[in-house]
């Protein structure tokens, strides 16, 4: 079956799981500017990786019939350093102009410290300036519903702000309501380790049906499994889910939320 990968980071993974993924169905993935496993001393650093995720990894994806496209920021775990978030943000629209970047992502908090929400509000603010779609991550753990809480009523405080244009990503069975029922998009991780199995996403599709919901994997240096979403599709389709309705929360779903980029184009 056809599917789209809304959050993965290629980055981190081997061109043996490209070959992998396209053999199983994967059109297109989206790769969310993310935490390395270290902090970044400067903004070059960043700098260099945007170079990364805007050219060369869309060539590499390219050879086994995936598009690629990518989100920028400085992602959470780093936005307690405000300096460092200034500059960094000051290098981001010229990347914009690329033709594989989708908007502003994935931002947030992880700790919920008020420097991290003030960088969230500084990312938030460039991308309504340029009209950028909005990928968002939430906490980890314990501070899940407290980060998803706060990112919300953050959000809110913004008329010009259409719920439509975001995606707020990592929700569980806690957080899914909140982030529905205020317009936002949502997006279940299927991480077998900090966020949510197979099972647990398949129940809350049945709990609060398909509509504004995506599925990804989340694939990264950790314990995470870049075919995770063939994998959720073998689940429902276990649980005799319709090929419609899995079809549009693996495929559907997420090209009408990325299609609101104009750069957003699926080949054929």
């Amino acid at each position: 079956m056809r599917y789209i990968d809304h959050h993965a980071h290629m980055v981190s993974r081997t061109t043996d799981d490209y070959h992998q993924m396209a053999l199983t169905g994967c059109v297109a993935v989206t790769e969310p500017a993310f935490w390395p496993g270290w902090d970044r001393l400067s903004a070059a650093g960043f700098e260099d990786y945007f170079r990364h995720i805007t050219d060369f990894e869309p060539k590499r994806a390219a050879k086994y019939g995936i598009q690629h496209y990518c989100w920028l920021c400085l992602n959470p775990k780093e936005g307690e350093d405000r300096e460092l978030a200034r500059e960094v943000l000051a290098r981001i629209p010229r990347y914009l102009e690329c033709p594989t970047v989708l908007g502003l992502g994935e931002i947030g908090v992880n700790r919920v410290t008020r420097n991290e929400v003030e960088t969230f509000h500084d990312h938030v603010a460039l991308a309504l300036e340029h009209n950028q779609l909005i990928l968002i991550h939430t906490p980890h753990l314990e501070d899940k519903w407290k980060g998803t809480r706060v990112i919300i009523e953050a959000l809110l405080q913004r008329s010009e702000l259409k719920p439509g244009r975001v995606l707020i990503d990592h929700a569980e069975e806690h957080t899914i309501e909140m982030i529905l029922e205020n317009g936002f998009w949502t997006g279940l991780t299927l991480y077998p380790q900090t966020k949510v199995s197979l099972s647990r996403a398949a129940d809350m599709i049945e709990m609060y049906g398909s509509e504004r919901i995506c599925v990804a994997s989340a694939c990264d240096w950790g314990a995470s499994l870049p075919l995770a979403v063939p994998e959720f599709v073998l689940e429902m389709r276990r649980r005799g889910h319709s090929e419609a309705l899995i079809d549009k929360v693996v495929y559907q779903n997420t090209v009408e939320f990325l299609g609101q980029s104009p750069n957003f184009r699926l080949q054929g």
